[in-house]
């Protein structure tokens, strides 16, 4: 939302919004952000619907926002045009050349990756997506936004979009490129993602790029596909067009070639192996020669709380990671032990978000931790982020718990989550690595800071 809002004043419209976290003093850095750029907020209270504000084309809402709001009721009372944000960005889809990247995990660095590559290359893309890359927070920007330049080929500007799924809003948007980067259990049923895929892929104006994965079959005819071999010599499934071979796996950076070029990333992990290959494809298809993709992609800086670093104390280095389904968690943990000193082990902290995405997910979160979390590891599992509204609160990160702990992993339940970072320093040594999971809740990346404050005060005494 806070994306599409800038991207309109960048573009040179106007846009308003309110935020009830604005309200409540929270997340005052992204508001000042916004409001330096030229967004007006305002409260939620209505208020500024009333015609005597000025006109207001429309109101573009999340999935998140009900009906109760008060935005929305004023809204309605006044007769303005109430839009979905999926709605607003399919309009900016289809009027640019652009690159829609959808699947269940790793859009947002793979919408990065290829905006990277396609700036570093002189196409000037625009961006709108979820997480901030980086490299561009670092030059004072808010890292998810960009409004693209003219195209040096004089065709319609280039446009680097998130394509989600998980609101169903992936069926809206026609764009020139389409992505599938997997297909895995997260918001919804598989056969439900699968049917928003082929809707997708029948709105594609130009090339399809998709995982050669086999619950994506039936996508291979007419696509472009991508891959990964562990090695040379490596045919593992059917093969693919753009296929990752001469995979190197290091505890800061992975390394591997495509199509006879080498690349390497600051971005760890056989998952972000798989995401470049995906950008790859993608900047091919756009035109860009793979050779010329090397240096942008060993530049690119990463996605904000994807694998993020945040520091070390007491030889225990903490990492703030996005990771909220099975999938995500499984390529974190698996990450974070191969970043691990001998004899280290993982103290991994995980934020459900939500009551209904919970209950949806209870049975695989289980099996994921169960599978991926070494027998000498820590699990804690704060009680469920709730960011208000109207929902049924039957179950508690404590039924996660109770599974973890019977399939024989070490999983505790504290309900407060301010009381963790002491009683995590009081379990950390040298050599273990802080994990820190979740998704939805602003406030996670400053938890962790409060986890590496805790093991510093513990290594001064």
């Amino acid at each position: 939302m806070s994306a599409l809002a800038m991207f309109e004043v960048l573009r040179g419209a106007r846009a308003s919004g309110s935020d009830r976290a604005f309200d409540q003093g929270q997340n005052p850095e992204l508001r000042g952000q916004l409001e330096r750029a030229g967004v007006v907020i305002v409260p939620q209270d209505g208020t500024y619907l009333d015609p005597v504000h000025g006109a207001c084309d429309g109101l573009v809402v999340s999935t998140a926002v009900e009906d109760q709001v008060p935005d929305v009721a004023a809204a309605r009372r006044a007769g303005v045009p109430i839009l979905h944000r999926s709605e607003l960005l399919a309009r900016h889809v289809a009027s640019h050349r652009s690159v829609a990247v959808s699947g269940t995990s790793g859009k947002s660095t793979v919408t990065g990756m290829v905006f990277a590559v396609l700036q570093g290359c002189g196409l000037r893309p625009g961006l709108l997506t979820g997480g901030a890359l980086t490299d561009l927070v670092a030059r004072g920007e808010a890292g998810n936004v960009r409004a693209p330049g003219a195209a040096p080929d004089g065709g319609a500007p280039w446009l680097v979009v998130e394509a989600d799924e998980s609101d169903g809003s992936l069926v809206r948007y026609e764009p020139w490129l389409g992505v599938v980067l997997n297909l895995g259990l997260d918001h919804k049923q598989p056969d439900e993602i699968l049917a928003m895929f082929r809707t997708f892929r029948a709105r594609t104006r130009g090339p399809f790029i998709v995982a050669d994965e086999p619950n994506l079959a039936d996508f291979r005819a007419g696509a472009v596909l991508f891959g990964a071999g562990q090695n040379n010599g490596d045919e593992t499934g059917d093969g693919g067009d753009f296929r990752a071979r001469d995979i190197v796996l290091s505890p800061r950076t992975a390394a591997f070639t495509v199509q006879g070029t080498a690349f390497t990333l600051t971005q760890p992990g056989r998952h972000n192996v798989l995401n470049a290959t995906a950008a790859i494809a993608a900047c091919a298809a756009a035109g860009v020669a793979v050779p010329d993709m090397a240096a942008p992609l060993a530049a690119f800086g990463g996605i904000a709380r994807r694998f993020q670093g945040l520091g070390s104390a007491a030889g225990v280095e903490v990492i703030d990671d996005f990771a909220h389904n099975p999938d995500k968690i499984a390529a974190a943990l698996a990450t974070a032990h191969g970043r691990l000193a001998p004899g280290g082990r993982v103290l991994a902290v995980f934020q459900p978000h939500g009551f209904g995405p919970t209950r949806f997910l209870k049975d695989a979160l289980i099996a994921a931790f169960s599978e991926h979390l070494a027998p000498s590891d820590v699990l804690w599992l704060p009680e469920i982020f709730f960011a208000g509204g109207t929902v049924t609160r039957d179950i508690s990160s404590a039924d996660l718990v109770a599974g973890i702990v019977k399939a024989g992993r070490d999983a505790r339940f504290e309900a407060g989550r301010d009381r963790l970072p002491p009683l995590i320093a009081a379990e950390a040594r040298s050599g273990d690595v802080v994990l820190v999971m979740g998704a939805r809740d602003p406030s996670l990346t400053d938890f962790g800071r409060a986890c590496l404050a805790a093991l510093a005060k513990t290594a001064d005494r």
